[in-house]
């Protein structure tokens, strides 16, 4: 018998063909725990504590540009200050680059009315169209 080799006990010992997958397995096993521990960390913005409410979230399709309000009333588009006097000026500026003009407004749960309704007012007087306010689902 050339090529095969017999053992002790009779058997004939054959080369193994398949690969064992166990290793690849393991490693994407471990590539997927990476993963779910560092999506979260990935979340950018400016801190806010966002109000919380019963309304379902919205489906937003592209980049939303979003108008943030913090509680002390400075305001941000797009993690950059923008002062208030500016504010209709700088939005009027991002829509005429823009097909729709939609904006989302985020204000800390302790904003003072007055400063949410200066932002909505320049971004009405902007040139907006709609305009969306983000929340945080009630826990």
């Amino acid at each position: 018998m050339s090529g095969v080799a017999i053992s002790q006990l009779g058997s004939v010992h054959r080369p193994i063909s398949e690969i064992n997958v166990t290793p690849f397995v393991d490693v994407m096993l471990v590539l997927l725990v990476i993963f779910m521990v560092t999506a979260p960390l990935m979340h950018q913005g400016i801190d806010v504590d966002l109000p919380e409410t019963t309304a379902q979230p919205l489906r937003i399709r592209s980049e939303p540009l979003i108008l943030t309000v913090k509680k002390d009333g400075r305001y941000y588009i797009a993690r950059k200050q923008i002062p208030e006097a500016e504010l209709s000026q700088k939005l009027q500026a991002i829509f005429a680059g823009l097909d729709r003009k939609e904006i989302f407004l985020r204000a800390d749960r302790e904003t003072p009315y007055k400063w949410v309704v200066r932002a909505l007012a320049a971004a009405r007087e902007a040139g907006a169209t709609k305009l969306g306010i983000v929340t945080e689902p009630e826990s």
